[in-house]
């Protein structure tokens, strides 16, 4: 049995993460977390152009996060990175940055100095990856992986770049706490590609460009198909050549109280969080 189209998720209004990020959440925690599971969040950049920039670089300065993960993936453009745990290194266009808050760090994202003077398009977009309870509170960590280092793997009517799970017996080059796929999928115009997403799992495929129809109804760029968790592939027909990120995750069958920078499992180790920052335990920066 194939997994059938549940709904079509979108944002139609932006806004600024910084100076240097114009995003549209897709969905946050604030909603149907069991729906998303173990996903909290996803911001879509659109694409966008900035000009050369001689000042400060764009982007969001300093900031905490515990109890979950951070997936930035670059299209266009270059983003930096640095973090209290000695994490940082800039990502260009195809390169991903995994970070795992953890039990708590403090980061900040610019473009980098080189974009910053060269100006030009900029397509990213950044996903929430909810931790399970028992690795909340594990050290911080990061993993810088360049595009380089994520499998491709062709088949009829596209390709996709394996960031995090399987995709035909290849496994993706993320280190991840439980069991997710994550595929940059690009589809040929006139093509119907078949996925085959796990029994079980919740499962979404965003379009970033492109139109493609699934179950007979049309997806358009900055929209997600959400899938049924029952049924083992999906076929998408592209009307276009198509860009999608294809998500897919077994849930984690436990309480998302999320607040701000922080997601944990209860009110109580929200608070906690925020006595925890306020009192240094995250760190610190350091040149």
């Amino acid at each position: 049995m194939t997994k059938e189209l549940v709904d079509i998720i979108r944002a139609d209004q932006s806004h600024w993460v910084g100076d240097g990020f114009r995003v549209r959440s897709l969905f946050n925690y604030d909603g149907d977390t069991d729906a998303i599971s173990p996903f909290l969040l996803f911001d879509y950049g659109d694409p966008n152009y900035f000009a050369p920039n001689e000042g400060s670089p764009r982007g969001v300065g300093q900031h905490p996060h515990r109890g979950f993960e951070t997936v930035t993936i670059v299209y266009d453009g270059e983003v930096s990175h640095r973090d209290s745990h000695g994490g940082g290194g800039t990502i260009g266009p195809g390169d991903v940055q995994w970070m795992t808050a953890g039990r708590g760090i403090i980061h900040e994202e610019y473009h980098s100095k080189a974009y910053s003077g060269s100006g030009g398009p900029f397509r990213m977009l950044q996903l929430w990856v909810n931790l399970p309870a028992k690795h909340k509170m594990d050290p911080p960590n990061y993993q810088a992986i360049l595009n380089a280092d994520i499998p491709v793997i062709e088949f009829e009517g596209g390709r996709a770049r394996i960031i995090a799970g399987e995709f035909q017996n290849t496994a993706g080059a993320a280190s991840t706490y439980t069991p997710i796929n994550i595929w940059d999928v690009r589809a040929s115009k006139g093509s119907d590609i078949s996925l085959d997403l796990p029994e079980g799992h919740n499962s979404m495929i965003t379009v970033l460009s492109g139109q493609v129809e699934i179950d007979g109804q049309r997806i358009e760029p900055a929209e997600i198909a959400r899938l049924s968790v029952a049924g083992t592939g999906v076929t998408v027909s592209a009307r276009s050549d198509a860009m999608l990120l294809v998500l897919t995750g077994e849930p984690i069958d436990e309480p998302v109280v999320g607040h701000g920078p922080f997601v944990m499992n209860s009110v109580d180790e929200i608070q906690q969080a925020f006595e925890d920052f306020r009192s240094g335990r995250f760190g610190m920066i350091t040149a």
